[in-house]
């Protein structure tokens, strides 16, 4: 099951508007993800960890989510110095390591790790059903909305329904193996899973028609206007006003005659 830890809390971030937070986390991402000078990253870095520790998230969980980026991130430092052409930093017999290398290297780490920590801080922190709602008050798609809401909320039917497959395969002996009869077994594990899969969701769109289901989902929730919220979008808007001018003023004053 896809775990919200951080949903539930009380902090700062968790009482601004949702779709406040939505909307900035794409302008964070978006603006991180086009930069390329050492101080804008830095900067985008430091208002990153600055939002964690706003939305006070727990260290252990932020870092057990950061297992998997970082294997990647070791891989591409492994790689990218050793393969990208540039001037020599490093040499160990016939391969080289480029200073162009290590700077794209530390490049992606640092728009990777602000990103995904912008991420947890502003769109972890709420709930599926949360950001549904408020991507759908900011215009989405309903269809789109839906997609997301549904596939959501079965995707933990498939795996329980997985699991008892599994289980009772299991309990009538089955060993998984590297072998043909394991392949074929997995395979009927997999056909019989879509098979019930496509089944349960006839039956729960004929229940959905008998309760009135027009292809939308209401609720009750609502964001109403507080004073945090204007906050939250003046200092974020300045934030994104402070690293285009760190990406983009040298780059325009050494253009000036």
């Amino acid at each position: 099951m896809i775990e919200e830890v951080f949903a539930g809390g009380s902090s700062p971030i968790h009482r601004i508007d949702p779709r406040h937070r939505i909307a900035f986390a794409a302008v964070f991402s978006v603006q991180t993800a086009v930069c390329h000078r050492a101080p804008t990253l830095v900067l985008a870095l430091a208002a990153a960890a600055c939002l964690v520790a706003a939305a006070r998230l727990d260290v252990r969980q932020v870092l057990r989510r950061f297992v998997p980026v970082l294997l990647f991130l070791a891989l591409l430092w492994l790689v990218l110095p050793w393969t990208v052409p540039g001037r020599p930093l490093l040499e160990a017999g016939p391969l080289s390591a480029s200073r162009e290398g290590l700077r794209l290297s530390l490049e992606i780490t640092l728009k990777s790790t602000a990103i995904l920590l912008a991420l947890m801080a502003l769109a972890a922190t709420m709930t599926a059903a949360t950001l549904g709602h408020a991507l759908h008050r900011l215009g989405v798609p309903e269809k789109i909305v839906s997609l997301l809401t549904i596939t959501y909320r079965y995707v933990f039917v498939i795996e329980a329904e997985f699991t008892r497959l599994w289980r009772a395969a299991k309990v009538r002996g089955f060993r998984p193996g590297t072998n043909l009869h394991t392949y074929r077994t997995t395979a009927y594990l997999v056909g019989m899973l879509f098979v019930r899969a496509a089944d349960r969701a006839e039956r729960v769109y004929a229940a959905m028609r008998c309760r009135g289901f027009q292809g939308r989902f209401y609720t009750l929730a609502d964001f109403p206007p507080r004073r945090a919220n204007g906050l939250f979008a003046a200092g974020m808007s300045a934030l994104a006003a402070a690293m285009a001018a760190a990406e983009w003023a040298p780059r325009i004053l050494e253009h000036l005659p």
